[in-house]
C-alpha cells in the first residue's frame, strides 16, 4: 500500500511541475532564454497572478529570475555567504540578531537597479526573510 501511496504521489508531483512549466507565457519563456542563454535545469513556478520565477543552473550555480506575466525581467537572486555582504549589511544584521546563524543569503538585482540583500534565518518553527539596502537599512518594499 505505501509502494502505491509513493508512486501516486511521484506521478502528482511531476504532473504538477510539468504544467505549471507548460502553463508560463511563451513572452516569459522567451525573455528568459534571451538573458540565460546558457542556463540549465531550468524549473518554473507562479509566484502570483502576474509573476513567474524561473530557478536554474548557470555554470555551477544555483539562480533564481522573475518576470512579470508580459516577460518583463523583475530581478535576479544571487546565492551568497554571509561573508561577502556589505559590512554594513553584516554589522545591522548582527546588532539586531545577536547570535543567530542565517540559513540561507542572497543578493537581489532587481530591473530598476537597485540591489538588495536578503538574508533568512530560522526562527522558532518559521523562516524569516529580513532585506536590507546597502548601506544597512532593512526595507520592505524594493
Amino acid at each position: 500500500m505505501k509502494k502505491i501511496i509513493l508512486a501516486a504521489t511521484v506521478m502528482i508531483v511531476t504532473y504538477a511541475t510539468s504544467f505549471a512549466q507548460s502553463k508560463t507565457p511563451a513572452s516569459v519563456v522567451t525573455t528568459f532564454n534571451k538573458i540565460y542563454p546558457d542556463a540549465t535545469k531550468v524549473k518554473w513556478d507562479k509566484e502570483n497572478d502576474h509573476n513567474y520565477e524561473a530557478s536554474f543552473e548557470l555554470k555551477g550555480v544555483n539562480y533564481s529570475a522573475n518576470f512579470n506575466e508580459n516577460g518583463e525581467w523583475l530581478e535576479l537572486e544571487i546565492p551568497y555567504s554571509f561573508d561577502q555582504l556589505p559590512e554594513k549589511v553584516q554589522n545591522a544584521f548582527n546588532a539586531s540578531h545577536k547570535g543567530v546563524v542565517p540559513k540561507a543569503v542572497s543578493k537581489i538585482e532587481t530591473a530598476r537597479e537597485v540591489i538588495i540583500y536578503e538574508i533568512e534565518f530560522q526562527q522558532g518553527a518559521k523562516v524569516t526573510e529580513l532585506f536590507y539596502t546597502e548601506d544597512g537599512a532593512e526595507t520592505k518594499e524594493y
